[in-house]
């Protein structure tokens, strides 16, 4: 039976089907085949799913995103980044990681990071002669640090589903987050040619204390967000009001470019968005039900042992398998899905539950890059113009800092695991 579960489900996905609904029916038919009466405890599993407070989170870090997104932050952050990175070869180009850097700590969401930043620098990038499949591509893989740089809503729903600590996951993402934006940024350097930059503009103490001053109020906030958490004064969930609050701040009274009908709107789609991972949860979280009663985790568990790999030779064999669940599962069901099936067999190898919510959410960052799936890679296609295939082309080099941090993470755990470690020990 768990052949025609699976079966099921990647038939549902192949054709089209959203993978809630795939995830829905294909424990539909399992119970209508194995035993009808099971129906009668399925309306528990899916409340089970979605019955947790630290879920409470999730809504409202979507609203802290949404609220600072429509606070019209993003060319302060911008003009930060042009004073910081602006002045150099191919400048724009780096401008556009740096920004997305300092965009991802603030919005939690690397599809936000890619609407936001790509509207502004892309046209203004194809203007100084970069080819836009290139501003395009540089876009869509600098969005991928929004899930990994802290606060990250990927990082809240692993929290919730494997039972870890909010503030590790949040600390472990800072270092991996770094070490991709400095080797896309070489990556500019090194291969982006063609830019008609303008030339260097004079900039005085006084103006570049100025823009750092008008840039520091937005770039707090995720400090004041993590840091809330870290340091044992606010829970996520508290935090994430925190977080919400502070933007309302900063859009109303900083930018003022936050009116009461934007905010409601900010409130419609964050409903929206919310109730759809909602029905992601509970409907996975049936499905994993399912998977548990035929014993797949710990029959994954025993095979995974059995390989005699080790647990980084079996790491960088689920960070294969990670990268190839992201092009055709989104990131919300598959975090749902793959923790608890490789969660139990690497805690029997030693790995740290924080490690491998590091590595799964930073593999599934690249996923949101590439087809056919590639989340941002539509945003970017709606806001560049482009076909998904030309964007990912151009992506793809600097894609490369990704595969290159998540492989040495993995080799090297010290570089998720050191700062939890010493802070929340």
């Amino acid at each position: 039976m768990i052949l025609l579960l699976l079966a099921s489900l990647l038939a549902l996905i192949a054709l089209g089907v959203p993978i809630a609904y795939s995830l829905g029916v294909s424990v539909l038919l399992y119970v209508s085949l194995t035993d009808p009466q099971l129906i009668l405890v399925l309306p528990l599993r899916l409340f089970a799913g979605f019955d947790s407070y630290a879920l409470m989170s999730l809504p409202l870090f979507i609203l802290m995103g949404q609220v600072m997104n429509s606070a019209q932050i993003t060319s302060r952050l911008i003009d930060f980044s042009m004073l910081v990175a602006g002045r150099f070869r191919s400048g724009l180009g780096l401008v556009n990681v740096l920004a997305s850097m300092l965009f991802g700590g603030i919005s939690g969401s690397s599809a936000s990071d890619t609407a936001s930043i790509g509207s502004v620098l892309i046209p203004e990038m194809e203007r100084r002669g970069y080819r836009k499949e290139a501003a395009a591509g540089i876009t869509v893989a600098s969005s991928t640090m929004g899930m990994v740089i802290p606060p990250s809503i990927p990082m809240v729903l692993y929290a919730v589903v494997a039972q870890q600590s909010v503030g590790k996951l949040f600390l472990g993402g800072v270092f991996p987050g770094i070490m991709v934006g400095l080797l896309q940024m070489a990556l500019v350097r090194l291969l982006v040619r063609g830019g008609r930059e303008k030339a260097p503009e004079r900039v005085t103490l006084a103006s570049a204390a100025n823009r750092t001053l008008r840039s520091l109020p937005v770039l707090l906030m995720p400090v004041v967000v993590v840091g809330s958490v870290v340091f044992g004064i606010a829970t996520a969930t508290e935090s994430a009001a925190l977080g919400v609050f502070y933007a309302g701040v900063a859009g109303f009274a900083l930018t003022r470019a936050l009116r009461i009908r934007t905010f409601w709107e900010c409130l419609r789609s964050t409903s929206l968005t919310s109730a759809k991972i909602m029905i992601v949860i509970a409907l996975s979280q049936a499905y994993i039900w399912v998977l548990a009663l035929e014993r797949v985790p710990e029959a994954i568990a025993g095979f995974v042992v059995d390989l005699g790999l080790g647990a980084t030779g079996t790491l960088l064999l689920v960070d294969l398998i990670i990268l190839a669940a992201g092009t055709v599962i989104d990131v919300s069901p598959a975090i749902l899905l793959l923790t608890p099936v490789f969660a139990p067999a690497l805690q029997d190898l030693g790995v740290s539950p924080i490690l491998f919510g590091v590595l799964l959410v930073s593999g599934l960052a690249v996923g949101a890059c590439t087809p056919p799936v590639g989340t941002c890679l539509n945003v970017c296609a709606a806001v560049a113009g482009l076909d998904i295939g030309r964007i990912f082309r151009g992506a793809a080099p600097f894609l490369a800092a990704n595969a290159a941090t998540l492989a040495l993470t993995t080799i090297f755990p010290e570089i998720a695991l050191w700062l939890p470690d010493k802070l929340m020990p």
